[in-house]
């Protein structure tokens, strides 16, 4: 059981370094890539967390969370590269 405290704990460690990632970042792309690794590493933490406490149905938890996670990152990062969340990615047909 130690081994997974320790784990959780290096866990902890590694999103207290992508927060300040997430502060420092020097380009809006740096902070969203940062949010996006503390998504992954709680993720993960949940999983162990999950583990610790005997609790399975943590994996599913997680599992929810990675997929908001990801869409979310999308979301950001089309609303970042196009200025709205509408419409498509691609450019509309001339069909003249």
């Amino acid at each position: 059981m130690t081994i997974y405290a320790i784990a959780a704990i290096a866990i902890l460690v590694s999103i207290a370094l992508a927060l300040t990632r997430a502060i420092i970042g020097p380009t809006s792309y740096d902070r969203i890539l940062s949010v996006n690794a503390i998504g992954t590493k709680t993720v993960l933490l949940i999983g162990v967390m999950g583990f610790l406490g005997g609790r399975p149905d943590f994996l599913d938890l997680a599992l929810v969370y990675a997929l908001v996670n990801f869409i979310g990152t999308l979301a950001v990062l089309k609303y970042f590269k196009f200025g709205t969340l509408r419409g498509t990615l691609s450019k509309p047909r001339d069909n003249t």
